[in-house]
């Protein structure tokens, strides 16, 4: 039973069957996909100097697009401490730069969150607070934040988090899974929006 199953209980199995599939990520087997972003939106421009440094540690960048090509790979691996984790890896193809979004999730059970770090090597953590539509769609929103440096961490004031609003689903009619992300600041509006389709392969 992998991370998802256990935080989502008996709400796994009303997800879309598809979704069902993608997220039951069997140990060292991983989800690929390949697909297109119709919409890619980064931040205002002011906040460059910002993205330039977070698209280092892979994770947010300051491009933005129209029908950008991107791939996405899960893996599920053990730590050595016996959790269970879930590598994201994805890759976006801008016409002239390669742009990489990382994160490692795991369960915590006791209070019903996934805690996502962001970036390669971490530079945020978050909660993320799963759940379920009528529709059978995934949606993620953001919970706490804070700022990782090694292994030291402070708080982000709610002001200054960015907030997560993700939803996944599957189009039945043209077979594809469905993405739409937005992050938010209230004081410095969008900081990331994007929304596209994907399709499994192998690999």
């Amino acid at each position: 039973m992998t991370i998802y199953q256990t935080l989502l209980g008996d709400d796994f199995n009303k997800l879309h069957p598809k979704l069902q599939q993608r997220y039951a990520l069997p140990v060292d087997q991983a989800f690929y996909a390949t697909g297109v972003m119709q919409q890619i939106e980064s931040g205002a421009k002011w906040m460059r100097p910002f993205y330039i440094v977070a698209a280092k540690f892979k994770f947010l960048f300051p491009e933005s697009g129209h029908n950008i090509p991107f791939t996405i790979r899960n893996t599920c691996r053990y730590l050595p401490n016996g959790e269970l984790e879930v590598l994201w890896e994805r890759t976006f193809y801008f016409s002239k730069k390669e742009r990489h979004f990382d994160a490692r999730m795991t369960v915590d059970p006791v209070n019903n969150i996934v805690k996502d770090y962001l970036g390669s090597p971490a530079l945020f953590y978050s909660d993320l607070l799963f759940s379920v539509t009528r529709q059978g769609k995934l949606v993620i929103r953001s919970g706490a934040q804070r700022f990782v440096m090694s292994r030291v961490q402070w708080a982000i004031p709610k002001i200054l988090e960015g907030r997560v609003i993700v939803e996944e689903g599957y189009d039945e009619n043209k077979d594809v899974f469905t993405i739409h992300v937005y992050i938010h600041n209230p004081l410095f509006g969008r900081l990331m929006m994007y929304a596209g389709e994907f399709t499994q392969k192998s690999f």
